[in-house]
């Protein structure tokens, strides 16, 4: 069922929740393009995993105020707008993808609050120091942030064409990206459970009001601008999960995370890609439920290996 809550400064954020209530509170914080409907475990897997999942729309998407001109780091404050309406003393953050950012951002910000994150095929800083921002990535991601930094009107007209294709065919984005994905994505993609929860994610983040799809279009901006805070700074237990085929968010921004996030546990996952994120979604989530004491302790898990 729908939530709402007003912000401070007057906005709507529009959240949902799954799972066990009296369970380990965790935000899951969507992709780019996405909804508080994006691909999530079931809710009896989440009573069986003894989470209580929250979700909301970023500003911008689906039934949330637009902030125009919104930093990464902003995100934290919302996150902590739902976590107060609900009376949550402490929680832990996932962030898939778009929402990768976004949760380190609530880790580094709020880590009397974050009790553990986790980030899943995340982008690193734009202006990551050593890092090659778009090396390996492909050219759809190339084109659509090079005019985030360069035009941000022809990246609204852009990303607005593509929205009004998505309304009337919410996979249509998948159509447009299958031929750069590798074939373990496409294997990925294919799945009838996974396509569904995509269909239901993209219609309910592009279902807006407005001519472009701001939520999409200010995700875009935030990510090659300023973040607002430095990963470095996060010191709560942290968890960065990365396919190594990823050519969405190319493998050297998780090697820059995890040389930057001092004692994150770090989990390279061979033969697999980006949306591969979504299958690790339950084990990570038992992850951020116990966050371990030591980041040895979780080096092996899923048969991933460290970054060189």
């Amino acid at each position: 069922m729908n939530r709402e809550v007003t912000t401070e400064d007057g906005r709507k954020l529009v959240y949902e929740a799954w799972g066990d209530p009296k369970g380990h509170p965790v935000f899951l914080l969507h992709g780019t393009p996405g909804s508080r409907h994006g691909p999530r475990p079931r809710t009896m897997v989440l009573y069986q995993l003894g989470i209580y999942l929250i979700a909301y729309d970023r500003p911008g998407y689906g039934g949330s105020t637009r902030a125009s001109g919104r930093q990464v780091v902003h995100a934290a404050d919302d996150v902590r707008t739902i976590a107060e309406s609900l009376g949550l003393k402490s929680f832990s953050v996932v962030g898939r993808s778009g929402g990768g950012p976004h949760a380190l951002a609530c880790a580094a910000r709020y880590p009397g609050l974050v009790r553990s994150a986790a980030v899943l095929v995340s982008l690193a800083p734009h202006d990551a120091e050593g890092l090659d921002w778009f090396d390996g990535m492909t050219e759809s991601n190339v084109r659509e942030y090079t005019k985030a930094q360069q035009n941000r009107d022809e990246l609204s007209k852009s990303l607005g064409e593509n929205a009004g294709a998505i309304s009337g065919d919410p996979l249509s984005l998948l159509s447009d990206l299958v031929e750069e994905m590798p074939v373990a994505d496409r294997t990925v993609v294919a799945d009838a459970g996974i396509r569904t929860m995509l269909r239901r994610n993209f219609a309910t983040g592009l279902a807006t009001d407005e001519d472009c799809p701001g939520g999409w279009v200010d995700d875009a901006v935030s990510f090659c601008q300023k973040w607002g805070f430095d990963p470095a700074d996060i010191r709560v237990p942290t968890l960065l999960w990365h396919g190594e085929l990823d050519v969405f968010s190319p493998l050297g921004h998780f090697r820059w995370l995890a040389e930057r996030i001092e004692g994150a546990t770090v989990v390279l996952q061979p033969g697999v890609a980006h949306f591969a994120a979504v299958s690790a979604l339950p084990e990570v989530l038992v992850w951020l439920r116990t966050h371990p004491a030591s980041p040895d302790a979780a080096r092996t898990m899923a048969h991933g290996v460290p970054p060189t």
